[in-house]
Formats: structure tokens, sequence, C-alpha cells
């Protein structure tokens, strides 16, 4: 099946060489430079997809979704030999529905054809997943050092499967491989059969699979690690996950191994239904009948799924942990786990917080890579609180006030904390010099970057976006910034702010928060009588300004707003509904201003818990506010879902910066935040329990 679109010899089809771009996209490379000018950067620059080569993508789309080969390889031939500009994609779907037929030297045909594409890389990506599954290790390793992407841990557990083959010892990168796999996939699974009949994984390592598989309820992945294990225990394990209640009330005497890690494993599916019972089970019958490693792993579980469920008790059950471990170190605790358990330290004690708890738990965590300073910057907050006074503490303030002075950044949540705790208001960054036309010029012929412009004009998002990152890789930051305008003049937001955000020491504040649709963005938020800052906040991290954007959900536009929400709300508002109207941009701003009001208001004004609220349902932060009152940061670090946490802090963050970009006078991030979060207070307004 080699050579389908013509011989080697045939006119070229698009590449993803700059010189193909210009011949690509209808414009010569000169007129490119001259169109990167002044005028450039207030013109869009139309797309040239003519309506014959836009009715061929959607031929070969539906083809792909029929799984028709014949009428896609039809349409894959068609769109090379008109040099259509979306080939290499058509070509790819071809492919890729094929991929079990082909040998080695269709790919290379196929490499040929579109060399330096993003799809090039991918279907290497597919076609080394393919490989292993043949365990054709020589073509695997001759592709495996040209898969630039290599980000995919299936591939990486069939390239260790490949050394094994070799009679390499991979055991601990592959032990490492396989514990941080969430969930199952043939290749990992395969590496760890062959690892376990050679004797290089134990059953020990079988059972700390199992115990995190469980920890995340990944069906696929307990499956998998039971399948490594003899009958009988397979059998056990079937009981102690599915008919857990009659399990764990069975005999505890004589334990032997296989015995405590299936009790263990019972422990842990408890504990995430309900960590008390799971505690009262330890306390009474199970920790003294199982090895302290097992015990403590048990008790670390407790502590988790308690900590989540923002329960007071989930610090001393940390403790528990901690004392059973002992001094051997708790290898292979999830990050997860001791995330919680520093979170639990820092809610102990009414707010106070248990600093040899929660400096057990930084000192975990250090093994693992954080995204942001949280800890650094919690430590340091600890260290404050607890210095003595006068000159005895004063060594321990400097100590702490020089970690937070490290973290300071006017950009991110905890940086602006860690500035506003010092006293200190940073500058923003300046701005970059503006980019020459050469510079621009360079972005515009840029085939990927065209490429994966055109997708997303033509409703293929994900796979535009993933063209349009793979295009980054390796620029300057003076690249990225031209990548970023040429997003920002097409208005794709999401592209001119992702990419400027890449960028290291030379940072456009103006494509990473733009305000795209000032006046009526600025009406709207006036109308609904809401901050504007919060609102070009909260709309950059919902959809970043992409109007056509929808949720897998259903949430849709600016302001992802679900369809009951917006039915709801329209009524409250007396604005009439149709779903419809979702994807208008003027009736998705008012229906989400409008929302976004009445849950401010149904908070008290409290700009987190409203986030939260707009994120996650109005239900769930008034249970989050339930117990102890705390410090609003600390309040927001202990959201229990990963997606609002992080959202809650963004919000306000990217509001705190268009605070300051706007001339707001509360441009202040602990005065979005609020001093302190807790129950609504008695003389308070009742919820408005029909909020949606």
């Amino acid at each position: 099946m080699n050579a389908v679109y013509g011989a080697p010899g045939a006119a070229p089809g698009p590449s993803g060489t700059r010189k193909g771009a210009g011949r690509l996209l209808g414009w010569t490379l000169t007129g490119l430079l001259a169109l990167a000018g002044a005028e450039a950067r207030t013109q869009a620059i139309p797309l040239p997809l003519n309506a014959p080569q836009t009715d061929l993508l959607t031929e070969a789309r539906e083809a792909l979704k029929a799984r028709d080969r014949k009428r896609l390889q039809a349409a894959a031939q068609q769109a090379y030999a008109s040099q259509h500009p979306l080939a290499s994609w058509v070509a790819y779907w071809d492919y890729g529905l094929r991929l079990g037929e082909l040998g080695q030297a269709d790919l290379e045909d196929f490499y040929a054809r579109f060399p330096g594409t993003y799809v090039e890389d991918r279907l290497r990506n597919d076609w080394l997943l393919e490989l292993g599954r043949r365990r054709d290790w020589s073509n695997f390793q001759r592709e495996l050092p040209r898969f630039k992407m290599a980000d995919d841990r299936e591939v990486v557990c069939y390239g260790l499967l490949a050394e094994h083959a070799q009679g390499r010892d991979v055991r601990d990168r592959a032990r490492a491989a396989w514990l941080a796999q969430k969930d199952g996939d043939e290749g990992c699974a395969a590496l760890a059969t062959a690892l376990f009949e050679a004797r290089k994984f134990s059953a020990a390592d079988v059972w700390t699979k199992l115990r995190l598989s469980v920890e995340y309820a990944r069906p696929r992945a307990i499956r998998q690690a039971t399948e490594l294990l003899p009958k009988p225990v397979q059998q056990g394990i079937q009981d102690a996950l599915e008919s857990n209640a009659r399990f764990m009330a069975r005999k505890v005497a004589g334990l032997g191994r296989s015995q405590a890690e299936l009790a263990t494993l019972g422990l842990v599916k408890l504990a995430g239904s309900d960590p008390a019972q799971a505690a009262d089970a330890l306390q009474q019958r199970w920790a003294q009948a199982l090895p302290s490693e097992l015990a403590a792993w048990a008790w670390a579980q407790v502590a988790k799924q308690s900590a989540f469920r923002l329960q007071p008790e989930a610090a001393d059950y940390a403790e528990q942990a901690l004392k059973l471990q002992g001094r051997a170190p708790a290898r292979d605790w999830s990050e997860d786990s001791w995330a919680w358990i520093a979170r639990a330290a820092l809610r102990a004690d009414q707010g106070r917080g248990r600093p040899a708890l929660f400096n057990a738990a930084h000192e975990a965590l250090q093994a693992f890579e954080a995204k942001e300073p949280v800890w650094a910057y919690w430590r340091a907050r600890l260290q404050l609180s607890q210095a003595p006074a006068g000159s005895a503490g004063e060594a321990q303030r400097q100590q702490a006030r020089a970690a937070l002075q490290a973290i300071a950044n006017p950009l991110h949540f905890y940086g602006q904390l860690a500035a506003e705790d010092l006293g200190l208001t940073l500058p923003l960054p300046p701005a970059p010099a503006p980019l020459s036309p050469h510079e621009r010029g360079v972005a515009f012929a840029h085939g990927g970057l065209n490429r994966a412009l055109a997708l997303i004009s033509l409703g293929l998002r994900n796979e535009g976006v993933r063209e349009w990152n793979f295009s980054l890789r390796g620029m300057s930051d003076r690249e990225l910034l031209a990548a970023a305008q040429l997003a920002c003049d097409r208005e794709v937001w999401d592209r001119c702010i992702n990419s400027s955000e890449r960028t290291r020491s030379e940072i456009d504040l103006s494509q990473r928060f733009p305000q795209p649709l000032a006046k009526e963005l600025g009406a709207k938020a006036a109308e609904a009588g809401l901050d504007l800052p919060y609102v070009y906040g909260l709309i950059r991290q919902e959809s970043r300004f992409i109007q056509d954007a929808r949720s897998h959900v259903g949430a849709s536009g600016l302001m992802q707003v679900m369809p009951a929400t917006a039915k709801w709300t329209a009524r409250k508002l007396g604005v009439d509904y149709r779903p419809e109207f979702l994807t208008d941009r003027d009736f998705n701003l008012r229906i989400g201003t409008g929302y976004l009001k009445l849950v401010l208001d149904d908070f008290g004004g409290a700009m987190p818990l409203a986030a939260a609220a707009y994120n996650a349902g109005p239900n769930r932060p008034r249970r989050w506010r339930e117990g102890q009152v705390l410090d609003a940061s600390l309040w927001t670090e202990n959201v229990p879902f990963n997606e609002t946490r992080d959202y809650v802090k963004k919000v306000l963050a990217n509001a705190t910066v268009y605070a300051r970009l706007m001339g707001s006078p509360r441009s202040s991030l602990r005065e979005r935040l609020g001093a302190t979060i807790g129950p609504r207070e008695a003389a308070a307004p009742q919820a408005n329990q029909d909020l949606p």
C-alpha cells in the first residue's frame, strides 16, 4: 500500500516548512512580510480556504466518522493531488483508519510527504503504539528517537518493554512508569506482566499498584493488576471491593500477607465512601492486625478522604498514619494524599495549624513537581504565625519573609499573596519591544500555525489546538510573541493568551490579558452591577474569550452558561430564551453577567464563593463554608474539587491583574478574597435555594 498519494518524485504537497507555507496559503513570503507591517496589527488576515476546499474537508470528516475507508482514501488522494491546505490532516485520518493493515514502508511514505508537521509526529505516536502491540521491537526502536512530542506514557512502557526484551535492567524505571499510570492501558499492562513473570516485579509491587488504583477508583488498572495474582487472591480482591461491608466484618486473627493486603484494599475502598467508618474499623480491629506500613497507608487514605470532606478529624488521622509509618519513608504514597494531609494540617485547630504535620507533608511533597509555589507559601505563612515574639523569633520571621520574597510575583495567585503579605506593590512587567515586520512575517508564513488557524476556523478546534501547540515547540520568546500576535490579530484569543504565557523573560500583558469586547462587556457589567475586572477575570478562565466555546458538559459561549441555568436566569431577568440564543454573544453576556450577579449577591458579595458557585454550582460552596471560620486564602486552598480550586485562584488572580491594567482602585487580591470565609451569618438573608 505504498505510494498512495503518488510517486516520491511527484509534486510535493503542503509541508510544515516556511517555504511551503507561502504556496500553501496562496501568498508569497514577500507579500506576507509587507502585510506584517503596521496595518497588520489591526487587520485580520482572511483564510484563503475556498468552498470546494471546505467541502472536501467535510467529506473527509464524514467518511472518518462513518469509518468508510474507501471513501476516506479517495478524499485523501484528492486532497493531496489538489494541494489542499489541510491535506496532511486528511491523509492522517486515512492512515489512522487503516493503521492495522500498514507496514513500515507505508509510514515512511507518509513521513516523506509531510515532514516536520504535527500529523507526522502524531502518526508516529500512533504507529509506535501499533508496533508495541505487534511486539515489532526493531521498527519500534528505530521510530522512538524520532518521536518529538514524547508525551505518551504507554509509548514509554512499550519502550521499556523493548529494552527488557533485549535483556536490559529496566526495573526501577518500569516500576515508576507503571505506578504513575493512573488508568489501565495495554502497553503498561504488558510491561508489568513481563517483569512480573521475569521476577523483576514482586507481589509487593503489584499490591502497591492495586492500592493506588483503588485510591483513584481506576477499574481497568485494578483489573490489570489483579490478573497478575493467583486466582484465589483475585477472588479476594473482588470480595474486598465489591462486597466491602461483608468483607470488612470478617475475622482478623492470624492474617497472612495476602490477607493483610486484601484488608488494606477494603479499608481504602471504605475510606472513599465513609472515612469515619473506616477510621472506626481501624481503631477497633484492623490497626492492630495489619503490618504497620499497611495500617499507615490505610490511615493516610482515611486522612485524605476526611480532609477532602473538610472534616476536623483529618489532621488526627494523618498523625496516626505518620506515627505508624515511623522513620521508614512513606514510599509510594500519592501526591494527592500528601497534599490533603498538608491542607488538613493547615486547617487544624481552628486554622492555627499543626506545623510538625505540615512540615512532614511539605518534605514529602518536594519529591513531586509542583505547578505553583503553593506549599512554599504556606510553609512561610506557618513560620510567621509560629515565630516567637520579639527578638527570639526574628530569625524565623526573616527566613519566612525571604521565602515569600522568592515567590512574589504580580501575575499569579500565590505570587500576588506573597507580595501583599510583605506589603509590596510589585510593578507589572514592562511591555516588550514591538515586533518587527520580519518577526511578524515569519509567524504569518509558518505552515503549522496557519494550518492550526484554518482548522480552528472550520470548527476543528481540538485538531487546531494540537497543531498550534506542536508548532510552538522550541520557539524563542520573540517567536512566541509573534505567534501569539498572529492569533490575537485573528481574534483566536485562547491561542493568543496561551502562546504568550509561554514566554520566559519578555512578557506582553496585552496578549496575556487581552480586553476584547471592551464596550460590550463594560456595558453588560455596569448593567448587572458587577466589577468589570472580575468579569474579565472570569471569562478569561471560562472560555479564553472564545465565543463559540462549548464544554464537555454542555456549557456554551463566552461565559460558559449551561442551558438550564440560562433558561432560569432569563426568566429571572425577564428576557426571552431559546436554546440557540446561548451562542449569541450579547445574549450570552447578558445571561452570564446576570447569573454571576445573582450568585454574588447570594454569597454576600464574596468573590471566592461566587466564583466557586459559578464553576461548581451554589450548593457545593454553601457546604464548603460550613464549620470553622478560616482565612479566605486558606479556605480557597481547601476547596475540595481540583478544578474548582484552580478556577477560583485563577479568576481572582486574573481579576487582580485586570484591575491594575484598567486602573481600578480595587487592585488588591486580598481585597477580592475578603478577610475570612465561614458559615453564613445569622443576620444575613436566607440562601436562594432556587439558584441553579
